[in-house]
């Protein structure tokens, strides 16, 4: 019964011509075919099922059997999985093949399955199968098979090298031209000449083999939608639009024509119009829920995501096994324009609960890993307020536990309120880490997922998965994955590499791997020993790995990056001043005054026009005499050194007149000479600093937070010295020990433990 209508419907409309394809007889083929060609893929199926039932050993059933499979994948890519149609359309391909030996044609289907699925060997094989049947010949009167049917192979061997919208027209297109020459009068053959065509973005020559189609079967709209597309791929709209309209001529009831309208106008903002297009689509494909989804998809590839979340909620209430719907309301979701990611994470997570694995589709891991770092796109907001807060909590508890007891009630609501804050950032900060590991762990399946090599060469898709990958990784602070992942992607026979190798060693070093990111720079400077980048890095990189001095590496690093960047001190100007203040500071806390004294006066000299490098080095200047002061026994020596000191603050407010922090550096150098000349401190403090064991730390730090002020413990761990008026904190250091502030009081002694 069904059949019958079908072929009722090709006679009423006189859609199109006999299909002159292998000598095609039957009818009842021709109107599966035809239902192929109106994308009605689920009652051309049925038929195709129906034709094999009554014809068994008919090969050619089975293969436009398996095209119907294929052409349904690539119409919804979005919904049906690549795995599953291959999997199904190579089991039809092989009865096929067992139906008759003989044919090409099934032979040509299991080559676009290895295609497909990466095995290129595979598919040459299958195409020279494929090619055994057509048999040499001089005169195409005797050919063998016949004409028609031997260019219709040819042209399926030239299509079966098409693959992920791409092909090699070197290998192809001889195939078509040689099927020309045996039958020019194939629509067939000009259709998949333009197919080929406009996988290389030649729409010209795409054009004229549609047009050729056309003329030579002028009742079929497929080649006007196709000349169509071509203009809508070249964004010229307005071309576009009267070819479908064309096709509609040809067959009012072709809905495909409807939907690209439907979208086209879309586009276009003739939005009444793009309803009107849509509603027709929808009005002949109605009950057909596989349309649907085809008109779904189109409004998802037009940007209308809030009617395709609409269209899958009433699909789902209709049909609530096609769970695969869900992925289309989920990236929606997230491409919306005002994004809902927790809705998109839900209707993801929905899919990957309802579908069976092998309907997973690589881009569901793609958009669930978008997803997930999206909706956790505050994550280095909240860590960094985290990190923030913890230190200001210690402080408040230093306070409360200094106060009055009438005053610690007041501390008691800060330090419970701050306490609550810590408690519920951790809690998100600990939810978020989650989340973003899981993300990246389905960037790897996203990554993995048709890669059935390791060693196999990356797709320009795989290669993007990977790229940005390594970005979120950087993005998240996972520096450590994302200096592996650019890794991957670096190409060793490229000759100017160093940035890429650059910027896998900065992620090591941000991710405190330092070893492994000294490996990478010291292999950039045997690539490029005057690589200046790589001798900034690899300073950083010591210094961070011996932060204290304590085993001697940094220095001569700073020290060689300083010879190498001094060679153009106007173009590197920024990397001398970095290793003068490394080495400057360096000489100074191990007491060699004069050399960081010549340091800071280079620093002085090598931009005259630089503020910002007189006011460092005056300021370090002023802070190093005042050391020196501080160490000096006799009254006259302190006030040779404070004179300099005081010289040194008064030269940055003549740069700077506003500069406050050389204003209170000074004040506390005057009041120190008021004092030394006076022979008193009024504002001395003193104390002893131990470690937890009670040992005397010698050396340690005891300064004045945000200010110059400061001294050093003596062998017994003692120290002594005048605080400025209006002092809030003292900072304790030492090396090897936990920096600690203590809140200054009225209290004049201060005895100080430090922790490992």
């Amino acid at each position: 019964m069904k059949i019958s209508m079908f072929k009722k419907v090709v006679l009423l409309t006189g859609l199109f011509s006999a299909i002159v394809v292998y000598s095609i007889q039957a009818q009842d083929l021709n109107s599966a075919i035809l239902l192929t060609k109106s994308e009605s893929y689920d009652k051309a199926g049925d038929m195709y099922k129906a034709l094999i039932q009554k014809e068994p050993g008919n090969s050619k059933n089975y293969f436009y059997y398996g095209e119907n499979y294929l052409l349904d994948y690539f119409a919804d890519t979005i919904s049906n999985s690549l795995t599953v149609a291959t999997k199904a359309a190579k089991e039809i391909y092989e009865k096929g093949v067992s139906a008759n030996p003989n044919d090409p044609l099934n032979y040509i289907g299991l080559a676009k399955i290895a295609n497909y699925l990466g095995d290129e060997a595979k598919a040459n094989e299958l195409r020279a199968k494929a090619r055994s049947f057509l048999l040499p010949y001089k005169k195409l009167k005797k050919i063998s098979p016949p004409a028609k049917d031997y260019a219709f192979v040819l042209a399926k061997i030239a299509e079966s090298y098409a693959k992920d919208g791409m092909v090699d027209t070197s290998v192809a297109l001889p195939f078509i031209r040689q099927a020309v020459k045996i039958d020019s009068k194939n629509a067939e053959i000009y259709l998949t000449a333009g197919d080929l065509y406009m996988m290389v973005n030649d729409g010209s020559n795409a054009i004229k083999n549609y047009s050729l189609a056309q003329f030579e079967d002028p009742q079929s709209p497929t080649a006007a939608m196709k000349i169509g597309y071509v203009y809508v791929k070249a964004r010229a709209l307005q071309q576009a639009i009267p070819n479908f309209e064309e096709a509609i001529r040809l067959n009012a009831n072709y809905a495909p024509a409807y939907r690209e309208l439907g979208q086209l106008y879309w586009r276009a903002g003739r939005l009444e119009q793009s309803k009107t297009n849509f509603k027709k689509y929808l009005d002949l494909t109605e009950g057909n829920i596989p349309a649907k989804t085809r008109y779904v998809n189109s409004l998802f590839y037009a940007g209308d995501y809030e009617e395709v979340i609409k269209n899958v909620e009433e699909i789902l209430t209709v049909d609530r096994s096609r769970g695969y719907m869900n992925r289309l309301a989920g990236y929606s979701s997230y491409e919306k324009e005002n994004p809902d990611y927790g809705k998109a994470l839900s209707y993801m997570e929905t899919l990957f609960k309802t579908v069976a694995p092998e309907y997973i589709l690589q881009k569901d891991h793609h958009y669930m890993a978008r997803i997930l770092l999206k909706k956790n796109q505050n994550y280095t907001k909240m860590a960094d307020e985290l990190n923030s807060l913890k230190p200001q909590l210690e402080r408040e508890k230093s306070r409360y536990s200094t106060a009055t007891a009438a005053n610690k009630p007041k501390f008691k609501v800060t330090l419970d309120e701050l306490t609550g804050k810590i408690a519920d950032l951790e809690s998100s900060v600990g939810k978020a880490n989650k989340e973003i590991d899981r993300a990246f762990s389905e960037y790897e399946k996203a990554f993995n997922f048709k890669r059935t090599d390791p060693n196999s060469p990356m797709t320009p898709q795989e290669r993007a998965i990977l790229s940005e990958k390594a970005s979120n990784y950087y993005a998240f602070r996972r520096y450590e994955g994302a200096a592996k992942t650019l890794a991957k992607l670096i190409d060793p026979s490229k000759e100017n590499n160093l940035a890429d190798y650059m910027q896998i060693g900065r992620a090591f070093y941000n991710g405190e791997k330092y070893k492994s990111a000294d490996s990478i720079f010291s292999l950039v400077l045997k690539k490029s020993p005057d690589y200046l980048p790589a001798y900034v890095q690899t300073a950083r990189t010591y210094y961070k790995m011996d932060p204290e001095g304590k085993l001697g590496l940094v220095r001569p690093k700073f020290e060689k990056l300083l010879s190498v960047a001094s060679k153009d001190s106007v173009k590197n100007e920024s990397e001398i001043v970095e290793a003068i203040r490394y080495l400057g500071s360096y000489h100074m806390d191990n007491g060699n005054y004069t050399k960081a004294k010549d340091y800071f006066n280079r620093m002085i000299l090598l931009n005259p026009n630089s503020r910002e490098n007189k006011i460092y080095a005056y300021n370090a200047l002023g802070s190093l005499e005042a050391k020196a002061a501080g160490l000096e026994k006799t009254l006259e020596g302190k006030l040779g050194f404070l004179a300099k000191s005081a010289d040194a603050y008064e030269k940055i407010l003549a740069i700077d007149p506003a500069n406050a922090s050389a204003k209170s550096n000074l004040g506390w150098i005057q009041d120190y000479q008021v004092s030394v000349k006076k022979g008193i401190n009024p504002n001395e403090i003193k104390g002893v600093v131990t470690n937890t064991a009670g040992q005397p730390l010698a050396f340690a730090s005891v300064k004045i937070k945000d200010t110059a002020a400061e001294t050093l413990t003596n062998a017994k761990g003692e120290y002594k010295f005048e605080i400025p008026q209006g002092s809030e904190f003292l900072v304790i250091s030492a090396k090897g020990y936990k920096e600690q502030e203590v809140a200054v009081t009225k209290s004049r002694v201060y005895n100080i433990k430090l922790q490992q």
